[in-house]
């Protein structure tokens, strides 16, 4: 009986072992697929006569930050450069007051920790996503406009 019960949580912990790596594979071949997106946008910049101070990455997500609204007042904006340098300005708005806070970007990431939101945004602006996304968008990584196929 007891061979039994550890044959079953040996299977049992093997399952989840097997889910946990298909999960952090999944997570590293999109994080991959991301990353060479962001060079071939890079290289498309460096092998033109564009100038790589100029805003060219756009995107802004509009999202309820607190409780008291439902209205999507609140929202984040990321504005980059071709190198991905540049800012992401967040306003938290609610019913009586709003604060706006405003990060800066320099090679798509921040000094300071970013927010979900704000860390989403910048990286759809970095992926030629925006201007306007929402939160529950993917950022799959696209080839030619089309998603390209997880693996």
């Amino acid at each position: 009986m007891i061979h039994i019960t550890l044959a079953l949580i040996g299977i049992i912990l093997g399952g989840l072992g097997l889910y946990a790596g298909l999960t952090a594979r999944k997570r590293a071949v999109q994080a991959f697929e991301e990353c060479a997106e962001m060079m071939r946008r890079q290289l498309q910049v460096t092998s033109g006569a564009g100038d790589n101070r100029a805003v060219r990455d756009v995107a802004i997500v509009h999202y309820d930050a607190l409780k008291e609204s439902s209205a999507g007042l609140s929202f984040s904006v990321a504005m980059l450069n071709a190198l991905g340098d540049g800012i992401v300005l967040t306003s938290i708005n609610g019913r009586t007051e709003a604060r706006t806070y405003a990060r800066v970007i320099q090679g798509g990431r921040s000094q300071q920790v970013l927010s979900p939101e704000e860390d989403h945004v910048v990286r759809a602006a970095r992926l030629g996503r925006g201007p306007a996304i929402r939160l529950d968008e993917r950022l799959d990584v696209r080839v030619n406009g089309q998603p390209s196929s997880p693996s």
